[in-house]
């Protein structure tokens, strides 16, 4: 059994255990949170829209932190330009206790 679920502008296929990363969200860690249900695959069925109203995802914050540092750099040929940039985006890792419908 597998759920899509939406989360940080973003779509994830869950199953129950399963741990990932997401966008930042403002929860503290250790806390359940339930995440919005679009899709519902069962053994025998498949829930979608409005039939999976009654689905909840259960997920509990692991941690916050900061993902890998992406470099950039740009230039201009014969310009004399140059400009170095890092960035390193904040995530949110959640792990998925329970799915029940």
């Amino acid at each position: 059994m597998y759920a899509i679920v939406k989360t940080g502008g973003k779509q994830y296929k869950v199953t129950e255990g399963l741990i990932f990363e997401t966008e930042l969200l403002n929860v503290e860690e250790n806390q359940k949170i339930e995440l919005p249900v679009i899709l519902l695959s069962t053994e025998d069925k498949v829930l979608v829209g409005e039939a999976c109203a009654n689905v909840k995802v259960e997920a509990t914050v692991v941690e916050h932190g900061k993902g890998k540092k992406l470099h950039i750099f740009t230039y201009k040929a014969k310009k004399n330009i140059r400009k170095r940039q890092g960035h390193r985006q904040p995530y949110t890792k959640l792990k998925v206790t329970a799915i029940t419908f």
